[in-house]
């Protein structure tokens, strides 16, 4: 139950890092929306919508680096290709997300003052994030696999199975018998310490 705890904890506290991560990026890519959006509306004629989308445009690319090398820079890198095509994937459905909360405030209630229009557009991008937050962290950078524990048996190779260089179960090497001598005059096979002649036999009788 300790250990459970203790992991649940260490993920715990992994998401949280990685939501004030994802926050601090978030938050500096709301400020680069609303600054764009702004800035269009008050120099253009460009429509509340459109200068919108602009604004999102420029965000996403913003988000895209913060995101890359600083919230998940630590994550799989599936291939650059791969990545920014399901980051753009899921960059335009919050832009559609976004912009048509917006569009349907301006068109379908007439709510286009500045301050309705940022109101709108800031509640967009707060439920666009929501989905931006879940679709980047599962698919966009998913989370490095967690390593399988090795045993300390099998991997030592002295549990049930046979050892690499050995043919006998449990991997233990069996004991070889000496060498047998043929010696001349003598029938069978006596050992190596069998065919030295002892001392006393070199010794001549008197």
């Amino acid at each position: 139950m300790g250990e459970r705890g203790g992991a649940l904890r260490g993920q715990l506290d992994q998401l949280l890092r990685e939501v004030a991560k994802f926050g601090a990026v978030g938050g500096v890519g709301v400020l680069v929306n609303l600054a764009v959006f702004n800035l269009v509306r008050a120099t253009t004629e460009i429509p509340v919508v459109r200068a919108s989308i602009i604004a999102t445009a420029v965000a996403i690319g913003c988000n895209y680096l913060g995101f890359r090398y600083f919230t998940y820079r630590d994550r799989e890198k599936t291939g650059r290709t791969r990545e920014m095509s399901l980051f753009l994937l899921f960059s335009v459905i919050g832009l559609v997300i976004e912009n048509g909360i917006l569009y349907t405030a301006t068109y379908g209630f007439d709510w286009d003052s500045p301050l309705q229009s940022n109101f709108f557009k800031f509640f967009g991008i707060g439920v666009a994030t929501l989905f931006r937050f879940w679709s980047y962290r599962t698919w966009v950078f998913p989370g490095q696999p967690e390593a399988v524990p090795v045993s300390p048996v099998v991997a030592s190779g002295t549990g049930g199975g046979g050892g690499r260089d050995s043919g006998e179960p449990g991997g233990v090497r069996p004991v070889e018998e000496p060498v047998g001598v043929v010696l001349p005059g003598h029938q069978g096979v006596r050992s190596a310490s069998a065919a030295r002649p002892s001392a006393d036999r070199l010794t001549p009788r008197r």
